[in-house]
């Protein structure tokens, strides 16, 4: 029976390997619908409803959902996966409610260039380069991932399963841009919704069910809220729905996927859907997590992270193994193209670009497409101390929370936000987030909540400080 085996493992691998090189024909055909850099950064602004909603769902619903939270939930249940898939959720449907229209009103290539128009240069800069640093760790976790699928399939390195994938990735997204994310995306949305179906279906009647589940289980993984709590443990709870809730609003990747709609109400209701669906379908995953539990304790301990991959090919049919790989494929590499095409855009036009005077619209786009190579190296480096694809995740979303979220809701929704309370925001938050990380032993507030209040107080002071400097200014004005 080891021929067997070894074929069928055979046959999944070559099934992967098929599929992620078919992205890049897909590639290509997407590049013949790039005529300007708007086209490459915002799919020229024709995504229908379906392809809007598709491509903001896929990108999300990452390695960190499909492996990181299943790990998470098996090793403390759902208090464990506050931050994604809940906070991630929640982010979506308020990006849909409160802010897509609100942004595609003012029809701006990046983020950055809202912030600099709304603000000033620094303030678009400083911010711009803040919501970059926050995709290397994104980016990194997709590669950590895809080492480790090609690394169970095809028993090479993780390091060069990595590197395979990244280049993979690179040439699709490098060629066709959000054509080519979003074409692939639509494909993969449904390929995960369609495997996780399928594997979950599978797993649980090989399993005794949802009642087997919930008997096996220890009762305080299906709680939502902490239990005998204490101010610091609830404040902590807080800080989790934030992090990623909150932190990924300011983002360019969802900035990119609202402008890239054909509308602004295909915008609003694209991200509100996408936000639903995700918190429906990213249950299946913590499900498959808590059927690991049971049947690999010991791996709990070892390495969560082969917790559904092992789950999956030790009980399943070659089938089922075939739709797991392929929900679990097109799940990183759309996240991962789309979480290498926002920063390069970001870093290419709001970073790169203003050293250049007069550019055309032509060297414009060399200069993204340059980008995203500069981003895919630097999150391989990341990716390469093989961290926690959770942990890669989640811990990059405090950047945005303390710098940049105040300035945005601060600038759409009060006409008195101005640049020096953007700037106060940015620096009061970033400095009081990282001295409570650095230089306080287990603080009473968490430190993005320190971060994110003291952006709060920056924003405040300086529209007053603003406001009673102009006061002053005019009463000397008038006295002279």
């Amino acid at each position: 029976m080891r021929w067997l085996a070894r074929f069928l493992n055979n046959m999944v691998a070559t099934f992967v390997l098929i599929y992620m090189l078919l992205m890049i024909p897909i590639g290509i055909y997407a590049s013949s619908r790039i005529r300007s850099s708007q086209d490459f950064a915002l799919a020229g602004r024709h995504l229908p409803f379906s392809m809007a909603m598709a491509t903001v769902f896929a990108t999300w619903f990452g390695s960190e959902t499909f492996l990181g939270a299943g790990s998470r939930m098996a090793e403390g249940g759902f208090l464990s996966v506050i931050e994604d898939p809940f906070g991630a959720g929640l982010c979506l449907i308020l990006i849909g409610l409160f802010f897509a229209k609100k942004l595609y009103a003012r029809q701006n290539l990046t983020i950055g260039d809202y912030f600099h128009e709304r603000y000033n240069k620094i303030v678009a800069t400083m911010l711009s380069v803040a919501i970059i640093l926050t995709y290397f760790g994104w980016v990194a976790a997709q590669f950590v991932a895809l080492g480790i699928i090609l690394n169970m399939l095809l028993g090479i390195p993780a390091i060069t399963g990595m590197l395979i994938a990244a280049i993979i990735v690179v040439i699709y997204t490098y060629i066709g841009g959000m054509w080519a994310v979003s074409i692939t995306d639509t494909v993969q949305m449904g390929v995960i919704v369609l495997g996780l179906i399928v594997i979950l279906v599978e797993v649980l009647l090989q399993n005794g069910g949802f009642s087997s589940i919930i008997t096996n289980t220890p009762p305080e993984y299906f709680r939502l809220t902490p239990a005998d709590a204490n101010t610091k443990d609830w404040l902590a709870w807080v800080a989790a729905w934030m992090t990623i809730g909150l932190g990924s609003i300011p983002q360019q990747d969802v900035y990119q996927r609202v402008m890239s709609a054909k509308s602004a109400a295909i915008a609003k209701w694209a991200s509100i859907s996408a936000g639903v669906m995700y918190f429906t379908i990213a249950l299946i995953p913590l499900t498959l997590g808590l059927i690991a539990r049971i049947k690999y304790p010991e791996l709990v301990v070892s390495d969560p992270q082969q917790l559904l991959p092992t789950l999956i090919l030790d009980n399943t049919s070659m089938l089922t193994q075939i739709f797991f790989f392929g929900a679990l494929l097109s799940a990183i590499m759309s996240t991962a193209s789309g979480a290498l095409l926002a920063p390069a855009t970001l870093l290419g036009e709001n970073v790169i670009k203003p050293f250049f005077n007069n550019i055309n619209d032509k060297t414009r786009l060399k200069i993204i497409r340059s980008a995203i190579v500069i981003v895919a190296l630097g999150a391989l480096a990341l990716a390469s101390r093989q961290g926690s694809i959770y942990e890669l995740v989640s811990g990059a979303y405090s950047i945005t929370l303390v710098s940049a979220f105040v300035p945005l809701v601060f600038g759409l929704y009060w006409h008195k936000a101005n640049s020096l309370g953007a700037l106060f925001a940015i620096i009061f938050g970033a400095l009081g987030w990282q001295f409570t990380e650095l230089y306080v032993t287990d603080p009473l507030i968490p430190a993005t909540l320190v971060g994110l209040g003291l952006s709060f107080a920056g924003m405040l002071i300086g529209i007053f400080a603003e406001e009673h400097i102009h006061k002053i200014t005019r009463h000397i004005r008038k006295n002279a």
